[in-house]
């Protein structure tokens, strides 16, 4: 696992306090460092030792981020209370079903589950009794640090020492410092998977956590699923304009692509994103002109620089029906800071949604992003329902993925936030066009009715329907218990 990736958006330090307590150093597996397993014979007996083990299985993947292509796994460390600590190289056995199918019934524990899944789903292992993930209840928690090593240090008080999480794992032989690293990964997972759900417990959120942890399986599936033209996915690709430079992305993305993929190296070794943009944008018509981009100095892109000008070239002389469209189809809102200016309703809209929100992240001691995806809070501000009520409110946020605990918490606060919002005016473009996203239903005015602007950019009935829903709603929310908090700006990040 990556540790940077598990303590980023919290941003804590990774170092222990000054006046914490004094941390007992973790050196060696208190078993000894067990020998990594190659052969089938040693697997099959570690899947019998595993299969007679009690309770829950702690697991964990290295892989060789930045280095190799893809994300595979270059080991897998497992434990079990009765059964040891196991670390089966997954290139000598790259199929696990005999460690899956003895681990059947059993549920998992990880640190950052969403890192690990993708690969450990690869050679065939994959929970099917749920799991614990122990970075993300520490975020419920409103922990300040959730990061492996300060986590294992402020819970357990034990120092672990993770100076080899970005290592090359594909290496062979792997040194031994760094699989004495690799062991000590699994051996505190249940104990701190243990005392973080006695937390979670006394915090009233063990059913929260269930819930995060069943939507990361459930994502981790999603995800798996190939999306279509990964080239738009390139770091820079918003400041490309015109359809023949988008071309150039495409073309360039899937040269390296098929480079990285052939040497197995990443990507970014042989030609980075910034290159690739640099040459879109420039749109060189010779081949000095794309040697003289700064962008393409590095090694790797010299290396292969008649491949990027044969693609341009190739580029260049294409017909306008094979270029790519403009932009990829969805309806993705703008950037936030071209709101005020586009839609001033839903500029107010967002601002006080952000404000609730990071109110309800202090009452309840949750980080605001695990509070509700801010792309889904975006989403609903830009294009809100045409009543912003708590029934049409829970049907955009649980269509979009929220959980039930976040639909129970998110909808009466967000719903009574709108609901005090002062008039908007539209501005001339406004009055003038209609947003994407389908026609406006009419409201019809019966007598003795008041109209609003309501916050929503349109003019809609304002009934005593909404209160009354929005009471409802908040009946029937799953109460959690309120804590004063402060946050720091960085672990209050904007939605």
């Amino acid at each position: 696992m990556t540790e940077a990736a598990a303590d980023s958006p919290i941003g804590a330090d990774a170092t222990a306090e000054p006046d914490s307590p004094a941390l007992t150093p973790l050196l060696e597996p208190r078993e000894g460092l067990p020998p990594v397993i190659t052969a089938t014979a040693d697997l099959h007996a570690a899947a019998q030792s595993l299969r007679v083990g009690t309770g829950p299985v702690a697991l964990d993947a290295e892989r060789a981020s930045g280095h190799r292509y893809g994300q595979r796994a270059y080991l897998i460390q497992l434990r079990r209370a009765g059964s040891g600590t196991f670390l089966i190289d997954p290139v000598a056995q790259p199929d696990l079903r005999v460690i899956n199918d003895a681990l059947a019934g059993v549920p998992w524990v990880l640190h950052a589950a969403s890192q690990d899944l993708a690969c450990l789903e690869e050679v065939g292992l994959h929970p099917d009794a749920g799991l614990f993930d122990t970075e993300l209840a520490a975020r419920l928690l409103g922990r300040p640090r959730v990061g492996l090593g300060p986590l294992v240090a402020d819970v357990l008080e034990f120092a672990l020492a993770k100076e080899h999480s970005a290592v090359d794992w594909s290496t062979r032989p792997l040194r031994r410092s760094w699989l004495i690293y690799a062991a000590l990964d699994v051996e505190v997972l249940l104990d701190l998977a243990d005392a973080l759900r006695v937390e979670l417990d006394v915090a009233g959120k063990s059913e929260v956590a269930a819930q995060e942890c069943a939507h990361v399986i459930a994502q981790a599936k999603a995800d798996a699923i190939p999306k279509p033209d990964p080239w738009r996915r390139t770091s820079g690709l918003h400041r490309i304009r015109s359809r023949r430079g988008l071309a150039v992305v495409r073309e360039l993305w899937n040269e390296r692509d098929t480079i990285a993929r052939i040497h197995d190296v990443h990507p970014s070794r042989i030609l980075p994103d910034a290159a690739i943009v640099a040459a879109a944008q420039a749109m060189p018509s010779t081949f000095d002109e794309l040697e003289a981009l700064p962008e393409f100095a590095t090694t790797g892109a010299r290396r292969n620089q008649r491949t990027w000008w044969r693609a341009i070239k190739n580029v260049t002389a294409a017909s306008e029906d094979d270029l790519p469209i403009a932009a990829n189809s969805n309806d993705a809102p703008p950037p936030p800071r071209s709101w005020a200016q586009r839609d001033p309703a839903a500029w107010a809209r967002l601002e006080v949604a952000r404000a609730a929100m990071a109110q309800m992240s202090q009452d309840l001691n949750i980080p605001v992003e695990n509070l509700l995806k801010p792309d889904l809070l975006r989403r609903l501000c830009w294009q809100p329902p045409q009543k912003l009520d708590a029934d049409s409110v829970t049907h955009v946020l649980t269509n979009g993925g929220a959980r039930d605990w976040q639909v129970a918490h998110v909808v009466p606060v967000l719903v009574a936030a709108w609901r005090e919002m002062p008039a908007v005016p539209e501005t001339d473009a406004q009055r003038n066009t209609a947003k994407p996203g389908g026609p406006e239903e009419a409201h019809p005015q019966g007598r003795g009715s008041r109209v609003t602007r309501f916050g929503t950019g349109r003019r809609v009935k304002r009934t005593d329907t909404n209160a009354d829903a929005s009471a409802e709603s908040e009946g029937a929310r799953t109460a959690l218990p309120r804590r004063r908090r402060t946050h720091s700006t960085s672990e209050r990040p904007d939605a």
